[in-house]
C-alpha cells in the first residue's frame, strides 16, 4: 500500500510562514507622555504618532500645552513619565543633542537673535553648523548648497541680501532655507506667521503648501491657534487643551466646531472656503445682506457696529 503524506499540523504551519516585514519606524511616537512641574501638570497622557507622508498641525489656545510637546521632542524638557521616540531614536538612550540636527526648527526664537549684517547666504549656511551669525570662512561648496537651497525656497534674488533689509515673509523663507541645510527629515514651523501681515501671511502659506507637495519635503509640523493658517496640504491634526489632547487624527475628521469650542473654551462657528479655515465665536457673528456684504456686528457687550464688506 502507498503511504500515505503526513499533514502538518497549523502550529509547524504556522512556525513555518515568514515573519512579516517591519514597517518604517513613525517619525514620531509618543506614548502617554506627562510633564509635571511641582504641583502644575503641563502635560497629561499625550500620545502621538506622525509617519512618512504626513504633515500635522499642533492646534490649541495659548497655554494648552503646545511649547512644552515641542520642547519635550526637541530634548530640553524632561518628560516625567511615558516614552519618546524620534526618527528611530528612543529618548533617554541616544544622544539627543546630535539627533536634534536631523531636526529642522524654524522658530522666533531664531529670528530675533540673527545680526543686522547677516547676508541670507551665510544664515542658510549657518544651519549646516548649528551656529547663529556665521563667523567662519564660507567654503564653496557650502555656498553652492545654500545657493541651491534658496531657489527652492524662492528666494535666490535674496542671497546676498541682508537681514535688516528683508521683510518679514523672506526672513521665514531664509530661516526655512537654514534649517533645511542639514535636509532633516521632518520640519517644525513654530508659529511661523507671526507678525506678518496678511498679504505675507497668505504668500507665506501658499509657499509652504508648495514645499509640502514637492518630491524633497520633509514631514511638516505647523505649531498655530489660528486655524486660518491650516492649508489642505495638512492631512493631521492635534490638538491639546490644557496639556491634553482632545483631539488626534485626520484633518478632515477632527478640526471640528466642537473640537474647537472645547479647545478654545468658547462657542464657534467653523467654516470652509477655498481651502482655507474659518473660526468666528458666537460674540462675534456676521450679518450678511443678500449681496453679501456685511451689515451689522454683534459684540460681546451687546453693542452693534456697521461695516460694509
Amino acid at each position: 500500500m502507498p503511504r500515505r503524506k503526513a499533514r502538518s499540523s497549523p502550529a509547524a504551519t504556522a512556525l513555518a510562514m515568514p515573519a512579516p516585514a517591519p514597517g518604517p519606524s513613525p517619525i514620531i511616537d509618543v506614548r502617554s507622555l506627562g510633564i509635571v512641574r511641582g504641583k502644575s501638570h503641563i502635560l497629561r497622557q499625550v500620545n502621538w504618532q506622525v509617519d512618512a507622508g504626513q504633515h500635522w498641525v499642533i492646534l490649541g489656545a495659548n497655554g494648552s500645552g503646545k511649547t512644552s510637546l515641542l520642547s519635550a521632542l526637541t530634548g530640553y524638557f524632561t518628560p516625567s513619565r511615558g516614552t519618546i521616540h524620534l526618527l528611530g531614536e528612543t529618548y533617554g538612550r541616544a544622544d539627543w543633542q546630535k539627533l536634534r540636527e536631523r531636526v529642522g526648527i524654524v522658530s522666533s526664537s531664531v529670528r530675533h537673535r540673527i545680526d543686522d549684517s547677516e547676508k541670507a547666504v551665510e544664515i542658510v549656511i549657518s544651519g549646516k553648523y548649528g551656529q547663529l551669525n556665521y563667523w567662519g570662512k564660507v567654503k564653496r561648496a557650502d555656498r553652492v548648497g545654500a545657493l541651491a537651497i534658496l531657489e527652492r525656497m524662492e528666494a535666490g534674488y535674496l542671497a546676498d541680501r541682508e537681514w535688516l533689509f528683508l521683510s518679514q515673509g523672506e526672513r521665514q523663507r531664509v530661516l526655512i532655507g537654514r534649517a533645511l541645510m542639514m535636509s532633516p527629515p521632518l520640519l517644525i514651523l513654530d508659529e511661523p506667521c507671526a507678525g506678518l501681515d496678511p498679504v505675507a501671511r497668505s504668500h507665506f502659506l501658499a509657499f509652504v503648501a508648495r514645499l509640502a507637495a514637492s518630491a524633497q519635503s520633509p514631514t511638516l509640523v505647523l505649531v498655530t491657534h489660528h486655524v486660518e493658517e491650516i492649508e489642505p496640504c495638512f492631512t493631521h491634526v492635534l490638538v491639546l487643551r490644557h496639556g491634553q489632547v482632545i483631539a488626534n487624527g485626520p484633518t478632515s475628521q477632527h478640526l471640528t466646531a466642537a473640537t474647537l469650542s472645547e479647545a478654545f473654551g468658547a462657542e464657534v462657528t467653523l467654516r470652509r472656503a477655498r481651502g482655507r479655515y474659518l473660526l468666528e465665536t458666537l460674540e462675534t457673528q456676521q450679518r450678511l445682506d443678500e449681496g453679501g456684504a456685511l451689515v451689522q456686528r454683534a459684540s460681546a457687550n451687546g453693542s452693534t457696529e456697521e461695516r460694509i464688506a
